[in-house]
């Protein structure tokens, strides 16, 4: 009988060999330690006195990208811990669903899980704990809807909100020194947007040379290609065909042919054979001469991307096949021309149907520099740091004082994490402290004054924060949070086998 106990009591591996589980606090520690690291990376970017990172791709190339943008740090790390790649897809998301607020969403849903360590060390249970996190969630998107101001309806004061949201974007970014500069040029792009919101209208072009004060917004579309040998440079009233398909008939391979004569007489008896023929390859370019004589610009190998822009802003169609030409919708442009940016040759389309198309032009000594400017370019029309957190923690921290249970001391862990995403770079010890106890006079414009590291009212300052970066930002740090808080159990595949190919090619 006591030999059967024992058996029964011996550990079974009910997983495949090279599997691997983590339970309960050692999957939970597993989970905060790399959702922490991962806020921590991240943390020191934040604000105008964030620092940037050096990112050194593999390879022989050996990339080299030097930026603050969280997006672009968190897409290039390669992370192995679950709940890291749980944060790393959230910034990505917020990346794409509202443009920027990246670097704020993973240092909040960190700092939540900084403060959930602590809880689950007091034995509160991770239910508790979530529950009262959505109270929390909820109280402060409500708190930031009451607080939203909306000046769509005044075109003056919208456009000076507009400046304002760039200008404070930029202070944190590369171009901080150029920001009354480049703040103009990207509300400029967004007017022209006329409430659209079609950001594929705006085309940023990045050259090599100048300085960054050298960049210009362009009021038309600029293709960074050129125009055949031989053709017209400049066209009016242009009727444009997009194709993505060969206009010619199948080439002959006649790579490395050598045709020997011995007087110019027989070279032009055989250019005249093959434009007889209607097929000219080897001497005579058929095509390219029809196209001379009509009268056609010919853009040759446009990548796909330019190619699907242009079809956007022209309002033409791309062409895949000429079986129904009657059926081909052509875009359409005022003028087509060359024009020098630098030492490069572009070719500029105005007049186009889509009359908010528009093209940035940034100019810069390195290519990481351009590469920076692109991504702070890319920030501004959509995000600030000031003081909404601290707007939001303390309504969470009035509803906390007003709920009875262990409830209350999640809530206030809440409030605890979103004034740890406030300090913008800062040692926020005292200036949290400063900052609350202004909110608590009801103070609630009242932010960090990054110039001079004090408290200061917002609206003096002339910041102007986005509600739906921040409102977005909330939602999912509290989302991801909670998913990572809810895990008790990791379970690793065993690796596939490699089985040695007998059968090579």
């Amino acid at each position: 009988m006591s030999r059967c106990a024992s058996l029964s009591m011996a550990p079974v591996n009910i997983f495949k060999h090279g599997a691997d589980e983590e339970k309960a606090e050692t999957a939970r520690l597993s989970s905060f330690i790399g959702a922490i690291a991962i806020g921590d990376l991240v943390k020191s970017t934040l604000g105008p006195k964030g620092m940037d990172k050096i990112l050194l791709g593999g390879g022989k190339g050996g990339s080299v990208t030097v930026t603050n943008d969280g997006a672009t740090i968190l897409k290039a790390i390669g992370v192995d811990n679950p709940a890291a790649k749980v944060l790393v897809d959230m910034s990505k998301v917020q990346d794409d669903e509202v443009g920027d607020g990246t670097t704020s969403v993973t240092v909040l849903a960190a700092e939540l899980l900084r403060e959930a360590e602590l809880l689950i060390a007091k034995k509160i249970h991770p239910q508790t704990v979530i529950s009262g996190w959505r109270k929390a969630t909820q109280a402060a998107r409500e708190a930031l809807r009451e607080a939203a101001v909306d000046h769509s309806n005044e075109p003056a004061r919208f456009q000076e909100d507009l400046l304002n949201i760039a200008r404070t974007t930029l202070s944190s970014k590369l171009l901080t020194h150029h920001k009354d500069h480049f703040s103009q040029l990207a509300v400029d792009a967004v007017m022209r947007l006329k409430g659209s919101g079609n950001l594929e209208a705006i085309h940023v072009i990045k050259k090599l040379g100048g300085s960054l004060t050298d960049s210009y917004l362009d009021e038309g579309f600029l293709l960074d290609k050129k125009i055949g040998v031989n053709q017209p440079k400049r066209l009016e009233n242009a009727n444009i065909l997009i194709a993505n398909t060969g206009m010619d008939t199948d080439k002959i391979k006649i790579f490395g042919s050598r045709v020997r004569v011995d007087s110019t007489a027989k070279v032009a008896e055989i250019e005249l054979a093959e434009k007889e023929k209607d097929e000219g390859e080897l001497i005579y370019n058929f095509q390219s001469s029809s196209s001379l004589q009509a009268g056609v610009m010919a853009i040759e190998h446009a990548d796909f991307a330019g190619v699907e822009r242009l079809a956007l802003v022209t309002g033409g169609e791309i062409t895949s096949t000429f079986d129904h030409p009657e059926l081909v919708k052509l875009g359409h442009c005022k003028l087509i021309e060359e024009v020098m940016i630098g030492e490069d040759t572009l070719i500029h389309f105005s007049g186009v149907a889509m009359g908010e198309a528009c093209t940035v032009v940034l100019r810069g000594a390195t290519q990481q520099i351009l590469d920076e400017a692109e991504r702070s370019l890319h920030d501004a029309p959509v995000h600030v740091v000031s003081c909404s957190e601290m707007l939001m923690a303390k309504v969470v921290t009035d509803l906390a004082n007003r709920t009875p249970g262990k409830e209350a001391v999640a809530m206030e862990s809440f409030a605890k994490a979103l004034r740890m995403v406030n300090n913008a770079g800062y040692d926020s010890a005292d200036l949290v402290a400063q900052l609350r106890a202004a909110h608590q006079e009801n103070k609630t414009t009242f932010g960090l004054n990054m110039s001079e590291g004090s408290v200061g009212n917002m609206v003096d300052l002339g910041i102007t924060e986005s509600f739906q970066v921040k409102r977005q930002v909330l939602l999912s740090a509290s989302e991801a949070a909670e998913m990572i808080l809810r895990v008790d159990n990791i379970i690793k595949a065993a690796p596939r086998k490699r089985v040695p190919d007998h059968h090579p090619c």
